[in-house]
């Protein structure tokens, strides 16, 4: 009876510490903190790292999903336009991602962290290029490469754009006969929004969609590639999806400055 009576006991405490490392591998899949009713005695371990909350978990192009379409209707809220709020992490709310890093002086980074959801929750505003600060304006920064449409004083518009990217390149003017040669530069300045076209206009330089110039061959225009960095022959390049509206935001003769601010 004796024999019988110890075999039970070591059965009982095998079946309970098989039943305690059960718990724990339970809870390290679930990633959840050990539990407060653990035996005394047992060591203690580090609580496992949280799961980000579906609102603030890593994001990047070709994700999807309910917090991709919060990211893009706060984004819309704020003056950035990543197009339609569909859920898609798609180029469109690349560019306006971008745009936004742009202004809250992050790293550009197409993958989104820690980081730049602390900066959606406290966001800044765009600082002006210019001491001139018209109620109607556009502004450019070049370094950071954005724009911003100013209407009745404040942001309208915040877009990323490609400016000139500083390469040396030849090419025939209109009319000219001879080629001539420059660096592909966007000037900084104050000007003004002049001519303008509706649709594809075509230049010795390639396509532009729906162009507004502002600096004698130099236009705000939309183009099917805006990277990350300046890559134009000196205009203003905006997504496609903006270019499309821009001109009915945009009157002529309003003020454009364009700066390289530090």
């Amino acid at each position: 009876m004796r024999g019988r009576a110890i075999d039970v006991r070591k059965s009982a405490v095998l079946l309970i510490g098989a039943v305690v490392l059960t718990g724990c591998n339970d809870i390290d899949a679930a990633g959840s903190a050990p539990s407060k009713e653990a035996p005394k005695g047992t060591p203690s371990k580090a609580p496992a790292t949280p799961t980000p909350s579906p609102g603030h978990r890593k994001l990047k192009p070709g994700a999807k999903g309910p917090d991709v379409q919060a990211l893009q209707r706060r984004l819309k809220a704020l003056h950035y336009d990543p197009g339609k709020a569909d859920g898609k992490y798609g180029p469109s709310t690349q560019t306006a991602v971008w745009a936004f890093q742009a202004v809250n002086r992050l790293k550009q980074k197409s993958t989104l962290s820690a980081s730049f959801w602390k900066a959606l929750d406290a966001p800044k505003e765009p600082r002006p290029v210019a001491e001139k600060r018209e109620k109607n304006r556009v502004d450019v920064d070049l370094k950071r490469q954005y724009l911003v449409l100013y209407k009745s004083g404040s942001p309208r518009l915040i877009t990323h754009v490609s400016s000139g990217s500083g390469e040396y390149y030849c090419a025939k003017d209109r009319g000219a006969t001879v080629a001539r040669c420059r660096y592909a530069t966007t000037g900084t300045g104050d000007f003004r929004t002049g001519r303008r076209a509706s649709g594809w206009e075509t230049s010795p330089l390639g396509q532009l969609y729906n162009p507004i110039y502002f600096n004698g061959g130099i236009a705000f225009h939309g183009a099917l590639d805006v990277p990350m960095h300046p890559a134009s022959h000196g205009c203003v390049r905006m997504p496609m999806h903006i270019a499309r509206y821009f001109p009915d935001e945009v009157g002529t003769g309003v003020p454009v400055h364009v700066r390289r601010p530090r």
